[in-house]
């Protein structure tokens, strides 16, 4: 239906999505979807039982604004046990309606117009729009490959008297590197004595490989001070499509965070809550992820050693990066396109991660999927 009212569109220059556009296209071709970031298993079956048994015990009103309280307690638990961090369950977590709607409002509750944010590219796709629609300017800083590590001489430039948040996302999506201890330290140093906040997008916190560690805000008090942190559920437990995340920050920062969240969302399902109080509190949970994202990393890795792509560092998340330019000079979404067509597996370019759409000849493949599936994708693959 056509309407005759005139739209000043907010956001002109924004479409839908790689990620919606890449499953859609998988769907049409039949192709193997290795695009979007979800699993292809089932949850723990326990979870998914506990969700009914809440539903069945009355679970199903209107929880508290910032989340169940035996949830907040685990999640607090949790941030003590892996990192030594002390948040206080009543004004320090909040539950959320996912990771995205988290990062949304942390946005929105810290950015006026004018205001600058510097965001780490390649970046999450969301960022930017966020940071458009408060009226708050975005200033990129490139992540230098092949490490996809950060370029603090260019984040010192970046820096100027209208910088009013920073945005870290660590372990990284789209390119799976895990900045070290050394990085954290130097973003400490930089915004030392500033008002600058920062948002931590941590959704892939237990996916880190090789011996390495996590290096979340909340393990260094002088950004854990000026940070709103950010989890997912949805990635820890392998349920993406219940949306359920939460943050945590000074109480000082959480105030002005649920200012927004009570009116962009308010709260959060209650069975699923009851079900995550559930379990959130089982390390040994959590704690198993990087070992059994790990084995699915190497298995592609090894299935794709015999092919033409260049597999470039994979040192955390559930995304492994391939150079095709041994196989096509196509452009990336080009590229993207043609694999899924005619190969039958869906990538996401990583052009689109970039303001500037810079062509690396780089695509994203998700092995957050059962063996099987990468197996069949491994098959498609080396015959490039």
């Amino acid at each position: 239906m056509d309407t005759p009212v005139p739209i000043d569109s907010r956001l002109p220059d924004v479409g839908t999505t790689i990620f919606t556009v890449m499953s859609r296209l998988a769907q049409q071709c039949g192709a193997i979807n290795l695009s979007q970031g979800f699993p292809d298993f089932q949850p723990d079956p326990a979870l998914a039982a506990a969700v009914g048994e809440a539903i069945a015990a009355g679970a199903n009103q209107y929880p508290p604004m910032a989340g169940v309280p035996a949830l907040r307690e685990a999640i607090a638990t949790k941030l003590q046990l892996e990192y030594g961090a002390a948040y206080d369950a009543e004004s320090e977590i909040t539950v959320t309606a996912g990771a995205t709607q988290a990062l949304f409002t942390a946005i929105a509750a810290l950015v006026s117009p004018g205001d600058e944010v510097i965001v780490f590219e390649p970046a999450y796709d969301s960022y930017g729009p966020a940071v458009r629609l408060q009226g708050g300017v975005v200033r990129p800083v490139a992540l230098l490959a092949p490490e996809w590590r950060p370029d603090w001489a260019a984040f010192r430039a970046a820096l100027t008297p209208r910088t009013r948040l920073v945005i870290v996302n660590t372990p990284h999506n789209p390119t799976g590197s895990a900045w070290p201890r050394e990085d954290m330290e130097t973003l400490a140093a930089l915004l030392d004595g500033s008002r600058v906040c920062v948002l931590a997008d941590e959704v892939y916190e237990h996916m880190v490989f090789d011996g390495r560690r996590h290096e979340s805000v909340a393990r260094h008090p002088a950004l854990a001070q000026r940070a709103i942190g950010v989890s997912s559920f949805g990635k820890t437990y392998h349920v993406t499509g219940w949306k359920v995340g939460y943050v945590f920050a000074p109480a000082a920062l959480m105030a002005e965070f649920r200012k927004v969240h009570q009116f962009n969302v308010f709260t959060v399902n209650s069975p699923a809550q009851a079900a995550f109080a559930s379990v959130a509190g089982r390390a040994e949970t959590w704690r198993e992820l990087a070992a059994f994202y790990q084995a699915k990393r190497d298995r592609l890795r090894s299935g794709l050693a015999a092919s033409r792509l260049r597999l470039l560092p994979c040192a955390a998340t559930y995304f492994q990066l391939v150079d095709y330019r041994a196989i096509s000079d196509l452009p990336d979404v080009a590229f993207a396109e043609w694999l899924t067509r005619e190969a039958g597996v869906a990538a996401i370019p990583i052009s689109v991660f970039s303001h500037d759409r810079a062509d690396r000849g780089i695509v994203r493949l998700c092995f957050a999927k059962q063996d099987a599936t990468l197996d069949a994708a491994v098959a498609r693959l080396v015959c490039l």
